[in-house]
């Protein structure tokens, strides 16, 4: 392989000169061996060379050449034609494949190249969507960690400060100025806990196995508060994921089917699941909205398109269902296999 690399990283000269010096000895050897024997396959392998390693318009000129080379030995041998017409149709004919085995071979070449830039074309692109989504969740990391570390701390000061404020006021007998710092100090502890959800959905798993069970459990209480549904989590099996790359994308492949449950479906109820079976661990989210093909905008966007993406890279099993009775079902199972969670994970 490295020696096939090699010669074709020659310049285009070289490699036709070198293939000139394979066609004369065949040219040689076929004038020796007499016309009863033909060697018409083996003036195909410089021809093949030249077109495969330079161009169309080189193979074209090697195809001429072994077409030359070749009557010249046919003739030198002595071979008897009863009509001169016979000797022209048998130069044409061998001078017309050699020339088809040129075109042939520069197609193929081309061909493949063609298919080599469209799958290097593939793997940057999902090389770039990749990095584009690490670096999303690199960023939403970076912002849920200032948000909990920065303005939840600031906050809860504050709230502390309001409640001591509350203690002075009630001492100097202010009752009126006591109670709305009372209530300045619950609006500060609402804004703590407001920030800190917010926190926890941007970083929302951690490296624990039970860390993605973890956040699902958050999330739906989130959405149940938030959102003023019902949402109900529940797990089947030990569905341990270690790989906290799966985890993730997991947990925001369950965000976003909430988010479009009840965003375009107008769901009321969501059930989100986590199954393993001994096979698989699979995340399911069933909702009794609309469904997909009722709803008005379709849910056919970006968010549907990052599910599926989502699911492809940790190589999950995606599927979106509709029932019979209405709503929709948002499934994606990961294999259990660590080695196939890594090898789509990395």
């Amino acid at each position: 392989m490295r020696f096939v690399t090699a010669f074709q990283r020659q310049p285009r000269g070289w490699i036709f000169a070198e293939a000139t010096a394979v066609l004369l000895p065949i040219g040689f050897y076929d004038f020796s061996s007499g016309y009863e024997v033909s060697l018409t396959i083996l003036y195909c392998v410089p021809i093949f060379i030249v077109a495969w390693c330079c161009d169309r318009k080189s193979g074209l000129l090697m195809a001429l050449m072994a077409g030359i080379t070749w009557w010249w030995a046919d003739v030198q041998s002595g071979h008897p034609y009863l009509h001169s017409w016979i000797e022209g149709w048998e130069v044409f004919v061998r001078c017309g494949f050699f020339i088809i085995t040129a075109i042939g071979t520069s197609a193929v070449k081309h061909q493949r190249d063609a298919s080599a830039s469209r799958i290097a074309l593939l793997e940057y692109s999902q090389r770039l969507e990749r990095e584009i989504i690490g670096i999303s969740e690199r960023e939403q990391e970076r912002i849920g960690q200032d948000l909990h570390d920065g303005i939840c701390q600031y906050l809860a000061a504050l709230s502390c400060s309001a409640a001591s404020l509350k203690s002075d006021l009630e001492g100097y007998d202010l009752p009126a100025e006591a109670k709305r710092a009372d209530e300045l100090a619950g609006f500060l502890r609402d804004a703590v806990a407001q920030t800190r959800n917010l926190a926890r959905g941007l970083v929302p798993v951690q490296m624990a196995e039970e860390g993605l069970a973890s956040a699902l459990e958050e999330l739906t209480a989130s959405a149940t508060r938030l959102l003023g549904i019902r949402c109900v989590y529940e797990s089947s099996g030990v569905p341990l994921i270690g790989d906290n790359v799966v985890a993730m994308h997991l947990y925001r492949i369950a965000q976003e089917a909430i988010n479009n449950a009840t965003k375009h479906g107008k769901a009321t109820n969501v059930l989100v699941s986590l199954i393993e079976d001994g096979k698989a661990t699979t995340l399911r989210i069933a909702d009794d909205g609309a469904g997909l093909s009722k709803t008005a905008n379709g849910s056919d966007g970006m968010g549907l398109g990052l599910m599926y993406y989502r699911a492809r890279l940790v190589g999950g099993d995606f599927r979106i269902d509709e029932l019979d009775t209405g709503g929709t079902v948002v499934s994606c199972g990961i294999p259990l296999q660590r080695n196939e969670w890594g090898q789509h994970a990395a």
